[in-house]
């Protein structure tokens, strides 16, 4: 019986290691995630504050409150721009260097309230002018982005391996001996996941929502289509990987490195406005950064078709590409 169980043991192995895609990501995944989250979040300890600017880094050296240390000063383009973040608390204060300098505090804010006081400390003669908002509570936050979440690991997963499945039970030459083209089953794979996504997601958003008396800001027409755009470009990210290849070992090596980065890097359990200037833009180049943008927006501020228009057009455009890629490299049989 040992020698019939080694046996087996070493072919597996043997199997394995000759599988070089299923190898290479078992090996830099993890080496990739450990990497690329001490670039973000290492090095000198985070700042306690933040702190919005006008005027840009031509400012910094014109008053002694910026370069007060731990806290972290934010170039804004505009003081609108500023004030809806002071608002909404996701900065604790606005800074406008001059003579006499002013600042906008969030009078609801506690940390505002002490980067207040640091800044007067530094520069007595600032001009306050106060504003309020309340915080965003972070379960209302949190709520969009399990959703997102649940949304692309249904998708991506849930069409990949169907399809993979397919394949390896042959399944796949049946059908090529029939009518049915390439763009048709990917077609009617798309339409069946994104009705089956769209119902939970629906379900889900009423049930959980009952339980944390969450109430949308915005429209529900909209969180509608930013759903069914946000579950097509993942429907048909899954695809392009799907289309070509027939390792199970290798397929979920894929599917796990487009969806740890996205649950990482897209602002599923915390904001990235602090984080290093290219950590956002490869975070505004995932998908589900653009549809959890939108559905925050709407959901947490009430904002409307136009405010949210480029990230739905940016989701429309990755949707377009992928099923065309997807499409184009399906093969009956690999």
């Amino acid at each position: 019986m040992m020698r019939r169980l080694l046996s087996v043991w070493h072919a597996r192995n043997l199997e394995f290691l000759r599988d070089r895609g299923t190898l290479l990501f078992t090996v830099l995944l993890p080496l990739s995630l450990i990497v690329g989250m001490g670039f973000i979040f290492g090095g000198p300890p985070r700042p306690l504050f933040k702190v919005g600017v006008l005027g840009g880094a031509a400012a910094a050296h014109a008053d002694t409150f910026l370069r007060t240390r731990y806290v972290q000063f934010l170039s804004v383009a505009s003081a609108a721009d500023g004030l809806r973040e002071v608002r909404r608390q996701r900065i604790d204060l606005l800074f406008a260097p001059g003579r006499p300098p002013r600042y906008w505090v969030n009078t609801d804010s506690p940390k505002g309230y002490i980067a207040e006081k640091l800044l007067l400390a530094a520069d007595p003669h600032a001009r306050r002018l106060p504003v309020s908002g309340k915080a965003v509570p972070y379960l209302d936050w949190l709520f969009p982005g399990i959703l997102a979440m649940n949304l692309m690991f249904s998708c991506l997963f849930g069409v990949g391996y169907v399809v993979l499945r397919y394949r390896q039970s042959g399944f796949l030459k049946r059908l090529h001996a029939t009518p049915l083209s390439p763009f048709e089953f990917l077609s009617a794979q798309v339409l069946s996941r994104l009705s089956i996504i769209v119902l939970i997601t629906t379900v889900l958003y009423v049930a959980v929502g009952a339980m944390i008396h969450f109430h949308s800001a915005g429209s529900i027409a909209l969180l509608l289509l930013i759903t069914v755009l946000g579950a097509l470009s993942m429907i048909a990210l899954g695809l392009t990987i799907a289309a070509r290849f027939a390792s199970e070992e290798l397929v979920n090596g894929l599917l796990n490195l487009l969806t740890w980065p996205m649950m990482l890097l897209s602002g599923v359990w915390f904001s990235l406005a602090g984080a290093p200037r290219w950590v956002q833009w490869v975070a505004d180049a995932l998908p589900l950064t653009q549809l959890l943008h939108a559905a925050r927006e709407v959901m947490l501020y009430g904002a409307g078709i136009g405010a949210i228009a480029p990230n739905l057009i940016y989701l429309a455009a990755v949707t377009l590409v992928f099923l065309a890629f997807g499409a184009w490299s399906f093969k009956w049989r690999i």
